[in-house]
């Protein structure tokens, strides 16, 4: 029994000192010295975030990066984050906007999926939305994502509308889309409160496009906002048992490449080539721990 052990960078793991809704959010690093430390650690894969990708655009043209990428080993590109696409006025001009770069870079640059969200609570209040709206929104999305080659990951957080995956899976169940699926993060299903373990009962694999990989300790430290975006740690190295939630999701059928999403402090402070080469490490640790206990 082997575990698929391609291992992608999401977006913030190799980005240096840049965090979500800090600043511009763009990567503070030369996207070549960024290709080359993913690549010398082993990754397979990279997530990119909206905002380099006018950098990578202009200094390079998709055409040439993406050969680079294969040139490096890298095969596999995800694109985040896209916001606020059910909403009305302002937001949404530049949702839409957003929206169409995305799904013209992503099919430039061979991405199948773009990773999306849902409506952001900081203060742990249960966030609400129109929900028609964002069923509907969601519906049409994901068919613009179809017509264009990519499709779309919605990713259920317990600060979010959609705060459990049971909720993310009913969700997709009912829209029933094949371009509209869901992003299964270790640190969102942990900190919703799900069962690894219940997860092969839960998801339709169907509508699974992105999993992703890290751990955190017990204590949740601040929001729940706060904890995601500056304490995770490398897989293996808290308290949430991603090994546990690998063989459970290998169980639930997943058969793709591993995400691997470190946001944190400690991660935008070391160098990148130390940052990406440790969480590789750490990553494949866990997958090859999994590995054994589906063996037994």
């Amino acid at each position: 029994m082997n575990i698929n052990k391609d291992l992608l960078a999401t977006c913030w793991t190799w980005a240096g000192n840049a965090a979500p809704l800090r600043g511009d959010e763009k990567s503070p690093l030369n996207i070549h010295r960024r290709v080359r430390a993913v690549s010398d650690a082993g990754w397979r894969g990279i997530g990119l975030i909206h905002a380099d990708l006018p950098i990578i655009q202009a200094e390079l043209g998709f055409d040439n990066f993406r050969q680079k990428l294969l040139d490096e080993g890298i095969e596999h590109v995800e694109l985040e984050f896209l916001a606020n696409w059910w909403k009305t006025g302002d937001l949404r001009k530049a949702s839409d906007l957003q929206r169409g770069y995305l799904l013209e870079s992503a099919n430039a640059l061979g991405a199948q999926t773009i990773k999306i969200g849902g409506e952001l609570s900081f203060d742990d209040e249960p966030a609400s939305v129109d929900e028609e709206a964002f069923a509907n929104e969601f519906d049409a999305l994901a068919t613009q994502a179809g017509n264009a080659g990519v499709r779309v990951a919605l990713e259920p957080m317990p600060m979010n509308n959609v705060r459990t995956i049971p909720r993310g899976a009913e969700f997709v169940r009912q829209i029933g889309n094949p371009h509209g699926g869901l992003t299964i993060d270790t640190w969102h299903v942990a900190r919703s409160g799900t069962n690894y373990a219940d997860l092969p009962k839960i998801l339709p694999m169907d509508f699974v496009f992105v999993v992703e990989i890290d751990d955190a300790r017990s204590d949740v430290v601040g929001t729940l906002w706060e904890d995601t975006i500056n304490t995770r740690l490398n897989p293996g190295e808290g308290d949430l048992d991603p090994v546990n939630f690998v063989v459970s999701m290998y169980q639930a059928g997943w058969r793709g490449h591993w995400g691997v999403e470190i946001i944190s402090e400690e991660q935008r402070t070391k160098a990148v080539e130390e940052a990406v080469e440790h969480t590789y490490d750490a990553a494949v640790r866990v997958l090859q721990d999994a590995e054994r206990i589906l063996a037994s």
